[in-house]
């Protein structure tokens, strides 16, 4: 437990440090835990970062992170965010005929929905500082309200299991305990701040929005334990690695912009 308390209060001063702080050292920290997301998820399916499959998904992860407002990098070869991916895809299916299918199409499919997986949640990480501290806030926030009312709603009430087949421990009404935590730290923080929109709207958005980080953290754990991994990493002392800590705000940070909170 003191790992884990010690752990916690350092990599919580770090990412608040440089959140507050933004541009160029809050890219450098999206493209760097984006990276090591990356290397944790590849890892599960024992696919190497310093592999040629690796390094290309590192590349498109990199160009996929590249925030909106400097798109025009692009321009000098007309080509778009997709069409490069697209690219990077056709890259891939070439590589399994080079090696003989000891690349599969599977381990393309899978390098591919991990550069988007993270790459989405990411580089709306970074567009939500951009939008402003107060929604990053507001994310972090909510999701903090989520796992605590989670954790000791379910250990006190909770009887009937969310899930057992992906995460045995989470209940029904640990997850309802979390929404509604969620939504209450949620209203409290728009009063007392400067977030735009009414604050039903913004109860309603909450209760959307931590309901699918709920999502992201079983997608995570679903991933786990296919894969027969505890952890996805040991970055984190006490906590695991980038992806156990980031999984549920992946589905939230892109769910700000496509719900129109901002």
């Amino acid at each position: 437990m003191k790992q884990r308390i010690i752990t916690a209060v350092i990599f919580g001063i770090i990412l608040i440090s440089l959140t507050v702080v933004g541009g160029l050292p809050f890219l450098i920290l999206t493209y760097s835990t984006a990276t090591i997301a990356l290397y944790e998820l590849l890892r599960m399916r024992n696919l190497q970062l310093l592999s040629v499959p690796g390094i290309i998904s590192m590349i498109i992860l990199w160009v996929v992170l590249l925030p909106s407002k400097y798109n025009y990098i692009f321009s000098f070869i007309h080509l778009t965010k997709v069409e490069i991916t697209l690219f990077a895809v056709l890259l891939f299916l070439s590589y399994t005929v080079a090696t003989k299918n000891r690349i599969t199409f599977d381990d393309v499919g899978f390098s591919i929905m991990s550069i988007l997986y993270i790459g989405m949640g990411f580089y709306y990480f970074f567009e939500t500082r951009e939008a402003g501290l107060v929604y990053i806030f507001y994310s972090l926030f909510i999701i903090w309200a989520t796992d605590s009312g989670a954790y000791f709603i379910g250990k006190a009430m909770g009887k009937r299991k969310l899930w057992p087949d992906i995460s045995p421990n989470k209940t029904i009404e640990g997850s309802v305990g979390g929404i509604l935590s969620a939504v209450i730290v949620g209203v409290i923080y728009g009063l007392v701040t400067e977030m735009d929109g009414n604050l039903m709207y913004l109860g309603l958005i909450t209760i959307i929005l931590s309901a699918f980080g709920q999502v992201g953290d079983l997608v995570e754990s679903a991933f786990k334990r296919h894969y027969g991994v505890k952890d996805s990493g040991n970055l984190l002392p006490g906590h695991g690695g980038i992806l156990d800590r980031f999984d549920s705000l992946l589905f939230v940070w892109p769910l700000i912009h496509f719900l129109q909170l901002i």
